[in-house]
């Protein structure tokens, strides 16, 4: 049965209580009272001992006192005492919890800070069948109780999480903080800080409990900013305080930095800007692109190749002369056939510009590279194709370039008749890097001119059983409500819709895998959907700041994509998917040109990549990032590029062979 029972607690206050009642047994045997236990006992989360001092015990928290089973309550009256310096009784009310297993005794005064006591808890105790208790004793010393914050807003916005602020106005910043205590008014302004070096002004409110903080001046847009407040503070009663560091993003300052421009003038001075790249930024000796702005006498192939379709670009639309552009071809020409490595007619990644020795992109890489050749040979076809074989220097430059477009020996590289292309070949390792063509990725024209040699022609099932893996590069899965044909979940890098494509027309190529028109542009608005989405909640993402793709980032370099997705922005993913996306393209080189041109607008065009959420503006061109800006812009403008490579008799031939249509 239950037996009520009412007490008042020893020093302060009162509690209600229903506890068991403890009758015999109906045979008459008395229960054996053995001992009641004591678990442990605690001030906070900190444990006592008794064996021990304990000098590290919050000054506000309460004492929890836990046995192995419910004591009488009535027997704790008297025999719970806390002692001051060990002769002041210090006051309290104590509760119950856990099944009344554990005692709670709550202070009616905050402990004084870094003062020692006691804690009895005497012998009296019994338990619930009045089991014996043997008695302990505890010491403990304080020390300084938490000033905490109760409340923080930036802007009116909760500022407490871990996850920064963005888009905060940067002409007015008010951040508003309630304390747990009030603070001593005439030092507190040296705990406020904010990075950058802002200027704050102080006020108090509330007693001295809350504090307003104003921004003095406006801040720079789009960074991030850290408020700090220190751990030294200290509340007016003496609470220490344990630190806090928020931070915050502004918004973008959206005024054009730039005077405007009509679309197609716009187009034009990127075409032009970038250009230049290929042109003022050549090596001298071989002609060739560099890898990069930083790289010195490094030159790529598959940049160069890229460059040389950029070139075309530049003679047709006057900034330099055709018989500029035609020496300048024949001089990279006749370094790519007598100073430049070949291995079977394929060149390296890398090549010293002044020599045409290899360059090693990596240990095992000190050969051939057949994707990159593949992405120079389609420059160099696009550029024949240009040529007029009624002028003599045109001829001959024609027949130079026939002449290393033949000997590329496509069929050594399926290493003994397989029916899949193998990447690299090195005179030192052989196929020791073992990787195979296989898509769906960039390396799709890789195919095309491997079936279309006239000299080493595959045959199909290379490309079938190889490239298209008899079927596996298909996706079909839908992603933001757009379907993928081909390729890796959302994609990929965008560059997947540009390196094959300057030349191989996507608008009505199509094979028993996909069309490409429809692969292309559906990647393209997948990954600026993704974009859209941020689920990383990254900042400078938007409906007109989008395109994820190889590029430099902050810590170095990498395949940004949407499974692979580190906060950067690549501008020319963007901008060279114009042909595929052109209205949310040019949404977004206004947006890179007008309203972050002056981060990233340079010499050579738009800089290479950038993250805002890192406060990272890369300073770097890479060559394979600046190709594709003039030549699919062109491609969007006039199909120049396309028209050029698709009037090729053996691509056509080859297309066929495989199975396409165009």
């Amino acid at each position: 049965m239950l037996k009520k029972i009412f007490r008042c607690a020893s020093l302060t206050g009162c509690f209600l209580l229903l506890l068991p009642s403890c009758d015999k047994k109906d045979n008459g045997d008395q229960i054996n009272p053995g001992t009641l236990q004591l678990s442990r006992v605690r001030i906070g989360s900190v444990l006592l001992s008794p064996d021990q001092m304990i000098t590290n015990v919050p000054a506000d928290k309460n004492i929890f006192i836990e046995f192995s089973s419910a004591p009488d309550t009535g027997t704790l009256q008297g025999n719970i005492i806390l002692l001051k310096n060990g002769s002041a009784p210090a006051s309290f009310s104590y509760s119950f919890i856990d099944d009344l297993r554990t005692v709670v005794l709550v202070p009616s005064q905050q402990l004084d800070y870094f003062t020692e006591y006691s804690l009895n808890i005497s012998g009296g105790i019994k338990g619930p069948n009045n089991e014996s208790f043997p008695g302990v004793e505890y010491f403990f010393k304080t020390l300084r109780g938490s000033l905490k914050i109760n409340q923080i807003s930036l802007n009116d916005m909760d500022f407490s999480g871990t996850v920064p602020l963005k888009d905060i106005d940067r002409t007015s910043v008010q951040i508003e903080i309630d304390f747990s205590d009030s603070l001593s008014s005439p030092d507190v302004q040296s705990f406020f800080t904010m990075s950058g070096g802002a200027l704050l002004n102080l006020s108090l409110e509330n007693g001295n409990r809350k504090v307003l903080v104003n921004t003095l001046s406006g801040l720079d847009d789009y960074k991030r900013y850290f408020f700090n407040i220190s751990s030294n503070l200290i509340s007016a009663s003496g609470h220490i305080f344990g630190g806090f560091s928020g931070s915050f993003y502004t918004a973008l300052d959206s005024t054009f930095k730039f005077p405007a421009l009509s679309d197609e003038e716009l187009l034009e001075l990127i075409q032009r800007q970038t250009f230049r790249y290929f042109w003022d930024f050549a090596h001298p000796v071989s002609g060739l692109a560099r890898e990069r702005n930083t790289s010195g006498n490094t030159v790529t192939s598959g940049g160069s190749g890229f460059g040389i379709m950029a070139i075309i670009v530049g003679m047709e639309r006057g900034f330099i002369t055709r018989s500029e552009g035609v020496q300048h071809m024949q001089k990279m020409v006749d370094f790519l056939g007598e100073a430049a490595d070949r291995f079977h007619g394929v060149w390296p990644h890398w090549l010293n510009g002044n020599t045409g020795t290899t360059q090693p992109f990596s240990t095992k890489d000190n050969g051939a590279d057949l994707v990159e050749t593949a992405f120079l040979i389609q420059g160099l076809l696009t550029f024949r194709q240009y040529l007029d074989p009624d002028l003599p220097a045109e001829n001959n430059l024609i027949t130079d370039i026939n002449r290393l477009w033949e000997e590329v020996e496509w069929t050594w590289f399926t290493r003994g008749g397989q029916n899949v292309l193998y990447w690299h070949w090195s005179p030192n390792y052989g196929w020791d890097m073992n990787m195979t063509i296989q898509g769906y990725n960039e390396t799709l024209i890789a195919y095309v001119l491997a079936a279309s040699s006239p000299t080493y022609p595959v045959d199909a099932p290379v490309y079938h059983n190889g490239y298209a893996r008899n079927g596996a590069i298909k996706n079909g899965n839908s992603y933001y409500g757009i379907t993928l044909p081909l390729g890796p979940a959302y994609g990929g890098p965008l560059f997947f819709t540009h390196y094959s494509h300057l030349g191989l027309d996507p608008r009505k190529l199509e094979d028993s895998y996909a069309n490409y028109w429809e692969q292309n542009r559906n990647h393209t608005l997948i990954n600026r959907a993704y974009c859209i989405d941020n689920p990383r909640n990254y900042v400078g993402y938007s409906s007109d700041s989008w395109g994820l793709t190889a590029s430099d980032n902050h810590l170095g370099y990498s395949a940004h994509s949407p499974t692979n997705d580190l906060g950067v922005i690549t501008p020319t993913a963007a901008v060279s998917a114009l042909p595929y996306t052109p209205d949310e393209s040019m949404d977004a080189i206004r947006h890179f040109y007008y309203r972050l041109g002056d981060r990233l607008w340079g010499g050579y065009g738009f800089y290479d990549a950038f993250n805002v959420t890192a406060g990272w503006w890369a300073g770097s061109y890479i060559a394979i990032d600046q190709g594709p800006v003039v030549v699919m812009i062109e491609n969007y403008r006039t199909g120049l590029l396309w028209d050029l490579f698709m009037s090729c008799p053996e691509i056509q031939s080859g297309l066929t062979k495989l199975g396409f249509t165009y």
